[in-house]
Parts: structure tokens; sequence; C-alpha cells
């Protein structure tokens, strides 16, 4: 097929959008579909037979675009806008694949150009919009009509999580696919010590993700305060976040003289890495306290052969149950308690890791994801071939 895919973010860089679309791209590209991709102007390239990489131009000013909404993202989503219209004129595209607001864009075209389109549904941007900007909270009726008219007119759309399918559900779309993520581990490198990690106590709780509010830190890190204030040893690494909320968290944590030897922050930690970082940690964390998406990190979590502790909101319950992860209400006696939990009772630690690597192994591979994006494809062949 010839594919205009949509990707309103920079891409590529390691987080979690622009990996699912790295991921489809890859899939894409082994069918033997030929993709013209339009994105932001920040970005790595990539490379894969059949896809082409088209960028908007490069906006004065505009960098570090962050995930979610903001102005930055605004501007450059407006851009891509033009540039989708210009591409759809002339590119007899037998359909576009639009991930998250660029369905919006490709609504547009199929309104000028009759092209049918696949909306790519990482998130409900209604909720998302209204949780990170309050104001918004009155035309939270509004933003939910503009979704439904998205998904209705969409010949399929794709989604990540049981939440965003029972979303989509209400609005009796054509046809849904459930497009998981996937574990990201690869095959752990040297056992060689990290020089990262040289010092810390153990057992060594691992948080791994952005640093965005709604990823909970501040639990983490109050929840963290309270089990070493406690008396138990331990230590805590936070890998991943920008400059500025890495400073807004160490402040945070250095109100706890207790935490100053034992907190550590990695900065952006890259994913062909992560294996290296998860074989030095004894539990691995997901705080988070808001969002209906499951974090693109649980299924690495999952594959690590390491106990999970997580906050027990549908976020990780769609995927996460008590026979493979230790999951806590989002208070922090509650979470603080789930670490000293993991830290006394190691056999329990060891048997959900177990069963979690079972199940990873099992449903959240490259090859599964690929084979649920080949059956979509057929179908959208066919389905645009007939109509």
């Amino acid at each position: 097929m010839k594919i205009l895919l949509l990707a309103p973010h920079p891409f590529y860089q390691e987080r979690g959008t622009p990996i699912a679309v790295d991921l489809l791209l890859t899939a894409l590209s082994r069918r033997g579909d030929q993709v013209d991709v339009l994105t932001f102007h920040e970005g790595a390239e990539r490379a894969y037979p059949g896809v082409t990489l088209w960028r908007i131009c490069r906006l004065p000013g505009i960098r570090g675009i962050p995930p979610g909404f903001s102005l930055k993202k605004l501007l450059c989503d407006f851009f891509l806008l033009v540039k989708a219209l210009r591409m759809a004129a002339r590119g007899h595209y037998q359909v576009v694949h639009a991930v998250e607001e660029s369905v919006f864009a490709a609504m547009l075209i199929r309104f000028f150009f009759h092209t049918p389109y696949v909306y790519d549904m990482d998130s409900s941007l209604p909720r998302q919009l209204t949780e990170k900007i309050r104001m918004l909270k009155p035309f939270l009726p509004l933003l939910k009509f503009f979704e439904g008219c998205a998904i209705r007119r969409a010949l399929a759309v794709v989604l990540v999580c049981e939440a965003l399918a029972q979303i989509a559900q209400a609005y009796m779309p054509r046809k849904l696919c459930l497009l998981r993520d996937i574990s990201l581990l690869a095959p752990a490198g040297s056992a060689t010590p990290l020089p990262e990690l040289a010092g810390l106590k153990h057992p060594c709780f691992l948080y791994i993700g952005n640093l965005e509010r709604y990823q909970g830190l501040d639990l983490l890190l109050e929840s963290f305060a309270l089990l070493r204030q406690s008396g138990l040893q331990a230590s805590l690494v936070i890998a991943g976040g920008i400059a500025a909320d890495i400073r807004r968290y160490q402040d945070k944590a250095a109100q706890w003289p207790e935490l100053r030897e034992d907190v550590r922050f990695l900065g952006p930690w890259p994913v062909a890495r992560m294996a290296d970082l998860f074989a030095a940690a004894d539990v691995l964390v997901s705080p988070r306290i808001r969002g209906n998406n499951t974090p693109m990190k649980i299924y690495s979590y999952l594959h690590s052969g390491k106990p999970i502790l997580a906050t027990d909101l549908p976020t990780h319950t769609q995927v996460l149950t008590p026979e493979v992860a230790l999951l806590k209400p989002t208070t922090t006696e509650a979470f603080a308690a789930g670490m000293r939990q993991l830290i006394e009772h190691p056999d329990q630690g060891r048997a959900l890791a177990e069963r979690a690597k079972a199940l990873a192994e099992k449903q959240y591979t490259f090859a599964v994801f690929e084979r649920t994006a080949r059956g979509l494809y057929d179908w959208l062949e066919h389905a645009t071939t007939q109509a």
C-alpha cells in the first residue's frame, strides 16, 4: 500500500510514541508497503526500506519539544497540517495513518481528497488536555465531541490498551485494532558494574521514564523517604527526564538529608543500555498517579526478570495483575509498604518476576506486534480496494 503516516512529534527520539512509530514503520517496511512519514523538524534520522522521512520546516526558537500538549507542539502541528495537505494533494495515497492529534489533519485530507484514514489513538486527547490544563475542563464535552467525530469517521482505530478501546467503542467505530506496545529489552551486555551506580546500597529501586508530574515521582520520593526513615537501608535510581524536571526532583529529594547518598538521578538513558540498568536493580517501580494508557516501560519491566511495584490504577492493572506485580494504592504509606514488602519477602518478588517474564515472552514481543500490524494492513488493503 501507499501510506502517508503523520507523526506529530520529534522523530526519532527514545520516548513512548516515537518508539511505537518506529516499531510500526519496521513492520510496514517488512510488509513491503511504501510509506511517506511526515514529522517534526526535531529528531534523529532513521532509515527503512520503502520508507521516506519528510519533516516540517525548521522553526526558529522551537527546540526541545516535550511530550504532551505545549505551545511549541501546537505551532509545529499547524505546519504539519499545511504540509500534510500539500502532500496528500499530489501523493495519491491509499490511506493516511494519523498518530494522536494529527487525526484532525487526516480528517481534512479525507474531506478534500476522499482518502480514508486510520486513527492511531495513543491517548484520549480530551482527558490528556483537561488533566494538563485545568481551565479547559468546562470544554470537556466539546473536546469529546471532536474525539468522537475522529473515531466515527476513521476507517480503523488503533489502540494501545483496553482503557482506550472502551472509550473508542462508545462511538461505534468501523474497526478497532488493539496494537499493544512491547518489551524493548535487548539481551544484557557485559556484567561489569555500571560506574553510574557505584557505591549505591542494595536493595536498589529503579524508575525509568520521563519525569512529568503524572508519572508520580513526588509519590515515589515521599514513599522512599518514609521507607528510609523507618530504618531500612535501600537506594533509589531515577533514569530519564529533561534537565528542568531533574533539577526539580533533586531539590525535592534534598528535603530529606538521609536521602542525600541514596537517591541518584541518571538523566536520559538509552534503550540499548536498559538491560544493563535493569540488571543492576533489585525492584522496578512505576508510581504513575494519572492517565489511562499503559506506560511503555511496563512491557520491558515485565521482561526484565525483576519484581515490579506499581500503583493499582487502570493505567497499570489492564496489563499488570497481582500474579505478576505488587500493586499498591497511590498513597505514600501504601507505596512505602510495598517497598518494604519486597525487601522483607524476596521470595515473593522472585516468584512475581518469573511469572512476569513468562507473560512478556508470550504476549509482548515484536513478533506479536508485527503479526497484529500485518493483519490490520491486510484488512485495510482489502477495504480500500473494495471501496
